[in-house]
């Protein structure tokens, strides 16, 4: 099995090597902007109901939890009794399941990203906190078949990131230990589960969050676009 070595410099000129053979990446904000269509879902059963909609950017705080957590932030503070949002987030899945592929887009340099890891080696794998059976028709619809080793989105017997749970599960299926794996992602959310996980946390800041969110919640460092991530996969010596 490949496995690339990287130093990175810590604050005191302490040079650290670290060796990757895996990246897990999150989906949405990471690899697929799929805001809008999540916002329009979400807005939909909103106005169905009579309550306020949300603009398009609240929607970039109210994703990475999964669906009861995004109808949660979106429904009145009233209205959140968990009934309402329990109800809510089935409408959201039917809604969702229609309009998913509207909008959504991977990111710019995505494939390509993909495609130099594949080159040199290096396994890839999805942990998304979207709707299982949504992950998988997502990236059925924008990526090849055997792009990834493992995709895994929101199960009913496992919890949301950031528990580590799901990502040591795809670890395992890796043969690989987690401090071989960067995770790739775009939230707090995403940083929170590379940390627990015992992963490097690599933030997006193309996708829906911050950098200083990501450095906050325990980003190793940010990248501004997809392919800086080679950087971390020189060329062997």
């Amino acid at each position: 099995m490949l496995r690339w070595r990287c130093s990175h410099s810590k604050m005191d000129g302490e040079i650290v090597v670290m060796e990757y053979s895996a990246v897990i990446f999150d989906l949405d904000g990471t690899l697929l902007d799929t805001l809008a269509d999540i916002a329009e879902a979400a807005n939909r059963v909103l106005a169905a109901r009579q309550f306020p909609t949300h603009e398009l950017e609240s929607y970039r705080s109210f994703v990475g939890n999964g669906v009861e957590v995004l109808m949660e932030r979106a429904l009145p503070p009233e209205q959140c009794t968990p009934a309402i949002i329990a109800t809510s987030g089935g409408e959201f899945r039917r809604i969702y399941s229609e309009i998913w592929n509207r909008t959504t887009t991977p990111y710019p340099e995505i494939h390509d990203l993909l495609a130099f890891l594949t080159q040199h080696g290096v396994q890839k794998a999805i942990l998304s906190n979207k709707p299982h059976r949504n992950t998988q028709i997502c990236v059925s619809e924008y990526f090849e078949p055997s792009e990834f080793a493992v995709v895994f989105g929101q199960r009913d017997d496992i919890p949301c990131k950031p528990d580590p749970t799901a990502a040591w599960e795809i670890s395992s299926a890796l043969a690989v230990s987690p401090s071989e794996c960067l995770f790739l992602g775009d939230s707090d959310v995403d940083m929170q589960t590379a940390v627990r996980a015992g992963m490097t946390g690599i933030g997006a800041t193309w996708g829906f969050r911050s950098r200083s969110e990501l450095l906050q919640c325990g980003a190793s460092r940010t990248i501004d676009h997809p392919l800086e991530l080679r950087q971390l996969f020189p060329a062997p010596q």
